[in-house]
């Protein structure tokens, strides 16, 4: 991973870019959705940044960009079109500072800006390093087909109860609320009406889950019967991304590993039921990553604890085929 994805909080920060054609143009219909405040240098706008401007939106100074003028900037984006001039203008930007993106020139550019799918204050990134920019287009058509435009409410009104959920344990029993909300009890609240109060929503879902009995933890014996994560099931990948403590075979790829969510504990497979049913009756849920069936006798010690034990088959990847040859 060449660049490292992070979200950079651009609130109340200086952002500077050189250019007045198509190419600022693009960049400045993204910057306008951040609270950045923006300066732009042109000596000859296009239409558009002129109104910007004259609507408050940006500053424009009609110039060419000079020493000092990114003093202090966050960003900069070199827009100009022009190689001369765009090396010009970012060697100026990381004298004063600031990290500079050239337009079109990945090689040159301290930071790219990926594909974005708005769904304010959810954003999801898209960047392929520059390789296959079709593809990170693909990815977010698909992306914006998928979700939903009333993901932007529903995180704003979470955003505002999240001291009220602080009411309900950590991990697992404030997972399986916000579960509730973003999947079932927030969308269909707004299918019903889209002025639905959300806040009256998540206040009595949150009496009621606070009114629940705490269930304990579970086990998952889950087996894993080839090294490519492509060939997890389903099921198991589910689980993963919802356990607490993943406990493996030294034989699982890191690649399988890498699957689980990034809060979750890891450990080695014991050799006893003990750990296991100490965890679930914490409250964890814990999976076992494992090459085989699980001893009998440790399934059958958790459960004789009335710890929910299931079991999820493998898929063994088929024998090498490389012989045959198709006669259909």
């Amino acid at each position: 991973m060449k660049h490292f994805p992070i979200f950079l909080n651009l609130e109340g920060r200086h952002v500077v870019l050189s250019g007045g054609g198509d190419a600022a143009l693009a960049k400045l219909r993204l910057l306008m959705k951040t609270q950045a405040r923006l300066t732009v240098y042109a000596p000859a706008p296009a239409p558009e940044i002129v109104e910007w401007a004259r609507d408050g939106a940006l500053d424009l100074v009609r110039r060419p960009l000079a020493p000092g003028d990114t003093r202090g900037a966050a960003l900069f984006y070199a827009a100009d079109e022009d190689a001369a001039e765009d090396e010009r203008t970012s060697r100026i930007a990381r004298a004063d500072g600031a990290l500079s993106n050239i337009v079109d020139n990945l090689e040159d550019s301290q930071f790219i800006t990926p594909a974005i799918v708005d769904r304010d204050p959810v954003t999801v990134a898209i960047g392929t390093e520059g390789a296959a920019p079709v593809l990170a287009r693909m990815i977010k058509a698909d992306l914006e087909a998928r979700l939903p435009a009333t993901l932007g409410p529903l995180a704003r009104a979470a955003s505002a109860f999240r001291r009220m959920a602080e009411a309900l344990p950590a991990g697992r029993a404030r997972r399986s609320f916000w579960t509730e909300f973003f999947f079932r009890s927030g969308p269909d609240a707004l299918d019903r009406s889209r002025a639905a109060d959300l806040g009256q929503v998540l206040d009595a879902q949150l009496n009621a889950h606070l009114a629940a009995r705490d269930h304990a933890g579970r086990v998952i014996f889950a087996i894993v019967g080839a090294r490519d994560p492509e060939l997890l099931p389903l099921k198991t990948r589910n689980i993963l991304h919802e356990a607490d403590l993943v406990l493996h075979d030294t034989d699982i790829s890191p690649q399988i590993l890498d699957l689980a969510r990034r809060e979750a504990a890891f450990g080695t497979l014991p050799r006893s039921a003990s750990p296991l049913i100490d965890a679930a009756g914490a409250g964890q849920h814990v999976i076992c990553l494992i090459p085989a069936a699980p001893d009998a006798h440790m399934l059958a010690s958790c459960r004789s604890a009335g710890i929910t034990a299931l079991i999820i088959p493998g898929i063994t990847p088929l024998p090498n085929l490389t012989p045959l040859q198709e006669t259909a």
